[in-house]
């Protein structure tokens, strides 16, 4: 089995990762960088015509977001996902092609992507030719999945993105009776400082605040990405207004969430239990709370940003890369009666880290803006901790080797430090973009 990898190799995004048996060629992901300029995964056309299969973890785009110019390119073999990931694949890349309309893409290839979706559901074994595959639940968003690869001889697990916490959406990831040789896990979360408070001392600090903008009144802004953090973070709001804790104002839900939302609602059989009961049982459904307003018209968005009313205001993209988001913060960013919050992983490079990191001078579409208003970070993450990560090599019987990915450098090397001290010994790589392994 040989491995190569072509992304989220001592960095975030553009995972794309090629194994190969001899004669069968797959990739597990294919996504783009997104930031000020969008990265590729480093493979070439000519070797994207020996790829027999594609197999994508989950829906977000630095793992999927490559699929239309591959299929442009030429590519007319399957991609193997997940039924909720298809689906939010789809509107994930269509406005990613909206937003960045990338030149090599054509017509004909996002015909041929959508025609070549491979529907297969957790814990079913699929053949591309040597390869047995199949998908496990992950715990990151609706439909994520680790990918398990056979070619007879070795067993390769490839995590994608991970959590083993369960969430209000979704279990944490089932890694119960799993054996393989090799691992390829994310380290996202694996450095020294990378673990995280106490949900609920969280979830407090992060409510208090929220109510504390309001009644000095104030809005809140929370970038969010529109697929699993924008749920989690809508069902939060949603408990505490209707337990009373939050006072009663408007919560916005703008950009791409509320087809995510519908996505989520209709694939409610992919998620909790619970959360299955509570729609079946009671009149209590939270993807159609009275809470939420739909932004549906770009001409409100000014009001809903400068008017006295204080609100709670939803929206994409999670980074501050693009979307909604941008213009929300040109209006609202002077005003220190108004707080953003800052639920997710903001990547090197992008407008969400600098402000996490205290800018206090922003540019937007070439105008410079003083930010006033307060900005706070509330982890809550879709992803393992690095006490997580740590836990999960023990968890996988007959484990020999691992590769870490989909991480800071700095973070993925704390990561193998940490997994050089355990009691079994590992043969532990953090590969370069470019470099092909034997295993």
């Amino acid at each position: 089995m040989k491995i190569t990898f072509f992304g989220a190799a001592g960095e975030v995004g553009r995972s794309c990762i090629m194994v190969s048996s001899g004669s069968t060629n797959i990739l597990l992901d294919a996504g783009v960088k997104l930031g000020s300029e969008d990265q590729y995964p480093k493979i070439s056309d000519e070797q994207l015509k020996e790829i027999d299969g594609i197999v994508i973890s989950h829906a977000h785009l630095d793992h999927c977001g490559y699929l239309p110019h591959i299929y442009s390119a030429g590519y007319r073999n399957k991609t193997y996902v997940t039924k909720p990931t298809s689906e939010l694949a789809n509107v994930l890349i269509n406005d990613y092609m909206h937003i960045s309309n990338p030149s090599d893409v054509t017509k004909e290839g996002l015909i041929q992507l959508g025609k070549n979706y491979s529907l297969h559901e957790y814990k079913k074994e699929f053949r591309i030719k040597d390869f047995t595959v199949s998908f496990i639940p992950a715990g990151h968003i609706l439909g994520s999945a680790l990918i398990k690869v056979s070619d007879g001889k070795k067993t390769l697990l490839y995590t994608g993105d991970i959590n083993l916490s369960k969430t209000r959406l979704l279990d944490g990831a089932d890694l119960r009776g799993i054996k393989a040789d090799i691992l390829i896990t994310e380290s996202t979360y694996g450095g020294e400082k990378d673990i995280f408070k106490d949900e609920k001392e969280n979830v407090k600090q992060m409510i208090n605040s929220t109510v504390e903008t309001i009644k000095a009144g104030g809005k809140v802004v929370v970038p969010s990405f529109a697929v699993g953090r924008a749920q989690e973070v809508l069902f939060l709001l949603d408990d505490y207004m209707n337990s009373g804790v939050i006072p009663k104002v408007p919560i916005y839900e703008d950009g791409m969430i509320n087809k995510a939302m519908r996505i989520h609602r209709h694939n409610v059989i992919y998620c909790r239990k619970e959360l299955q009961s509570r729609i079946l049982m009671s009149d209590s459904d939270p993807f159609k709370s009275e809470n939420f307003i739909v932004v549906e018209k770009k001409g409100t968005r000014t009001k809903i940003a400068t008017n006295d009313e204080s609100s709670v205001i939803v929206t994409t993209s999670g980074m501050i890369s693009g979307g909604p988001i941008m213009f929300y913060l040109t209006k609202m960013s002077g005003n220190p009666l108004n707080k953003m919050i800052l639920v997710g992983y903001q990547a090197e490079g992008t407008l969400g880290r600098a402000l996490q990191e205290g800018a206090r001078e922003i540019t937007i579409n070439d105008s410079k803006l003083k930010v006033e208003m307060a900005v706070e970070t509330y982890h809550l993450s879709a992803h393992a901790d690095r006490k997580q990560l740590e836990t999960i090599p023990g968890k996988i019987a007959g484990l020999q080797r691992i590769f870490i990915v989909h991480g800071e450098r700095s973070k993925s090397e704390y990561l193998k430090s940490r997994f050089e001290q355990m009691q079994k010994k590992y043969d532990v790589t953090i590969p370069n973009i470019g470099e092909a392994f034997e295993a």
